[in-house]
């Protein structure tokens, strides 16, 4: 179910993006675009009808999916998650494991590393 809302949130997303881009500036935003009555309301074209319809089903699509997300995740916290990790039980004075073979530590004193330029 969250995926087929998620599948129509990203259609309605990209409908959306669409639409937009192809209605025409009203002005106002750069101090760019098309003038004209700026007392009145500009009546309502279809492409802002559409908009306003893909913008209400994209909030409903957003809060379906919080929902869902909210029911998925039943009351649980990653503190939660964290704090059931198993651990393991090494010795307080261990050191810590080092990475074998080819790790990112630099080479021992004894091995046959190559040389390095110096600044003379």
């Amino acid at each position: 179910m969250e995926n087929v809302i998620l599948i129509v949130h990203l259609l309605l997303a990209l409908a959306l993006i669409g639409i937009v881009l192809l209605q025409r500036s009203e002005g106002g935003g750069l101090g760019i675009g098309g003038g004209g009555a700026a007392a009145g309301r500009a009546p309502a074209t279809p492409l802002g009808k559409v908009t306003w319809v893909l913008a209400i089903a994209f909030i409903c699509t957003s809060l379906a999916l919080t929902i869902v997300a909210a029911q998925k995740s039943a009351g649980s916290s990653v503190l939660d998650r964290i704090g059931n990790q198993p651990t393991a039980e090494e010795p307080a004075d261990a050191a810590p494991a080092l990475p074998s073979g080819d790790g990112l530590l630099p080479p021992a004193g004894g091995d046959d590393a190559p040389l390095v330029p110096r600044a003379d």
